[in-house]
């Protein structure tokens, strides 16, 4: 694992520290990642917000790198909500040309990785220029076998369920099918990226302790790591702290895992003082 990052992580460094704890047999398969405190990191510097999109993007660049040379086989990133169109015209237009420019310039980096690109969401409602580097992207990077990068933009939790129902609902009366034999597999078949795993880890920036509509589906069993870092602000340590505590903790799917075992009772004690023969 050290080899990996030869040259980026420094000898006897904390970052060399973390990175030795990581146990890379137990890597989550997918991390997701709520990117937030953009706007507060260019408050506290007195700038205008959209600086704080743009000095994001270095955060962006480097959870990807990071991502890929650990092994992550799955990456996906909060980019744009759909309550995000609700927010001033010039900062809209900065985050989408961010993203064209992310796709201009990084291109060829995801290509030399052979890290796959995806992007979920509601595509029809966004500008024929950002659809088309979307598709470009997607189309140039089709056949990689590398890690593989979502970027959910004009996403919402509860649009992806609300759409998946409609395609559901569509399938039954061109069917003349059963609406109560729908199940789960019905539903997760008919979100927007239905090969998609769900998430292992998911983080959230800038200390907020929520999930604000993000993956609602998938993250019903998802570990939960918020750190107080902003954005702008997050680097390789703090993916490693992440990972780090991730492989502390124990799954266990609404199960228990019992660590002391039951202590054998009697028979004399479950019969009770008048159970004798």
């Amino acid at each position: 694992m050290i080899d990996t990052f030869e040259g980026l992580v420094e000898r006897g460094s904390p970052e060399e520290f973390l990175l030795r704890q990581i146990d890379p047999g137990r890597l989550p398969r997918h991390i997701a990642v709520i990117m937030d405190g953009n706007g507060r990191w260019a408050n506290r510097r007195n700038k205008p917000r959209v600086s704080g999109h743009r000095a994001g993007a270095t955060s962006v660049r480097e959870t990807v790198e990071t991502s890929a040379r650990l092994g992550i086989r799955h990456l996906t990133l909060y980019a744009f909500s759909t309550e995000n169109w609700k927010r001033p015209r010039l900062e809209v237009d900065t985050l989408m040309r961010l993203l064209r420019e992310y796709l201009g310039k990084e291109l060829e980096t995801l290509v030399r990785n052979r890290i796959r690109f995806r992007a979920m969401g509601r595509r029809d409602e966004l500008s024929p220029g950002v659809r088309r580097d979307i598709e470009r992207a997607e189309r140039e990077t089709a056949h990689h076998d590398g890690m593989i990068l979502t970027v959910a933009l004009n996403y919402s939790g509860r649009s992806e369920i609300v759409d998946a129902c409609r395609r559901i609902a569509a399938e039954i009366v061109a069917s003349g099918g059963d609406p109560s034999r729908i199940s789960e597999a019905d539903v997760e078949r008919s979100l927007y990226e239905p090969g998609l795993p769900d998430p292992d880890l998911l983080i959230r920036t800038s200390g907020e302790m929520r999930v604000s509509n993000f993956m609602l589906w998938q993250i019903a069993y998802t570990e939960i790591h918020v750190t107080e870092t902003l954005w702008p602000d997050f680097r390789r340590t703090h993916l490693f702290e992440a990972i780090v505590e991730y492989q502390k903790r124990e799954r266990r799917y609404g199960g228990a895992i019992d660590r002391v075992s039951e202590p054998e009772v009697p028979l004399t004690t479950v019969a009770g003082p008048q159970g004798g023969r």
